[in-house]
């Protein structure tokens, strides 16, 4: 059944973001796609072993011919090496330009389907099925596709928008409490840049709220859509608004990258990272003390991390390899307020790292 569907609407594209109960009605949505001539549904065999039967079901009504291609779990995976091989199975089964690929599962599978179909025979049509918390309100809406190098993080990728966005929300019932952590920072990333009742509802709520059916998650992935649509839909390819998305990632990225992508998931980084910038904030863009225990509250409340636990100079070279810097200048998202964010704020070195050095063992 759907839950709720909302239309993001930009320069050139529209597709809708629904929340659904379930898979069912996702055939009808690709039946309805004109001229296909094939489904792939690109997934990692750990999302596979608990979901495949169910997707299949569903997918049994097609009008025409599906097959699944299993892709390495972890963010290590997403890396270009991994690429050939699945380009020569889509060869190999004979795939045209009218074939379809379904994103099926987290942010990782999301990403590198998302960049196979973007550079498959110069486009093919794809579809997100995200099956976490983080995939739902944020890396299936908006279009960023992406695969790492051995130097970064999504370093080679493109702007690519979906045909459609079907979240069946009853696969978040078999996340881990790591998976939770990294959706809740994003959830808590797009309140931030919201503020109002958006945050003011967040605020009041704790980590225990949020499970599978709860009408606080429901809330939550809703605002978190509507936030991040209407920035992406002002901004697809990320040439001024759309750079406040990355509140919290300059340090996150830059702590995945010196930590192997082992230690923290992708949200959980953020959320350091975010600390990092209403550090910055308070002490650059007029971020008042209170906005910032405010804040600090709410990540508490919410059990995100908030120490950083590295080696600040280490954390500091990782930044250099960000695609956000801009030649000797290091770009950082900062809040003047809740609802207030600035991009592109050169920040020099030596106050990242006095802020680094603060925020480590901190909090």
């Amino acid at each position: 059944m759907k839950l709720s569907e909302r239309e993001i609407i930009g320069q050139g594209f529209r597709y809708p973001i629904e929340l659904h109960e379930d898979f069912q009605g996702l055939a009808e949505k690709l039946n309805a796609l004109p001229k296909v001539s094939k489904v792939y549904v690109l997934t990692s065999r750990e999302i596979a072993g608990i979901y495949e039967k169910y997707i299949t079901k569903e997918l049994k009504t097609l009008k025409v011919p599906f097959s699944f291609i299993y892709l390495k779990p972890g963010e290590k995976n997403k890396h270009i090496d991994r690429v050939k091989k699945v380009y020569n199975q889509l060869i190999e089964t004979d795939a045209d330009r009218k074939a379809v690929v379904i994103a099926f599962g987290g942010g990782v599978v999301g990403d590198f389907a998302g960049f196979i179909a973007a550079t498959y025979q110069r486009g093919i049509r794809f579809v997100q099925v995200p099956t976490t918390l983080l995939a739902c309100v944020d890396s299936s809406v908006g279009g960023k596709v992406a695969v790492n190098v051995d130097s970064g993080k999504n370093m080679v990728g493109a702007f690519y928008q979906p045909e459609f966005v079907f979240a069946p929300l009853f696969t978040l019932s078999t996340l881990p409490e790591k998976e939770w952590s990294c959706g809740l920072a994003e959830i808590t990333k797009h309140a931030f840049l919201d503020g109002g009742s958006f945050l003011d509802k967040i605020s009041k709520s704790k980590r225990s709220d949020f499970y599978a059916d709860s009408p606080t998650l429901r809330y939550a992935i809703e605002e978190s859509v509507r936030v991040k649509s209407g920035i992406v839909s002002q901004d697809e390819k990320e040439s001024g608004l759309r750079a406040v998305l990355n509140l919290g990632h300059t340090t996150g990225h830059a702590i995945e990258s010196l930590t192997q992508y082992k230690k923290y998931s992708h949200g959980e980084a953020v959320a350091v990272g975010l600390v990092t910038a209403l550090m910055l904030s308070r002490e650059l863009a007029g971020f008042s003390d209170s906005n910032f225990q405010k804040a600090i509250t709410l990540m508490k409340q919410l059990e995100l991390p908030t120490v950083l636990e590295e080696k600040p100079d280490l954390v500091l070279g990782h930044m250099e390899h960000d695609k956000k810097k801009e030649g000797s200048s290091l770009k950082f998202v900062l809040l003047e307020d809740f609802g207030k964010p600035k991009f592109g704020v050169s920040i020099e070195r030596k106050t990242i790292l006095e802020i680094l050095k603060r925020q480590r063992g901190k909090f």
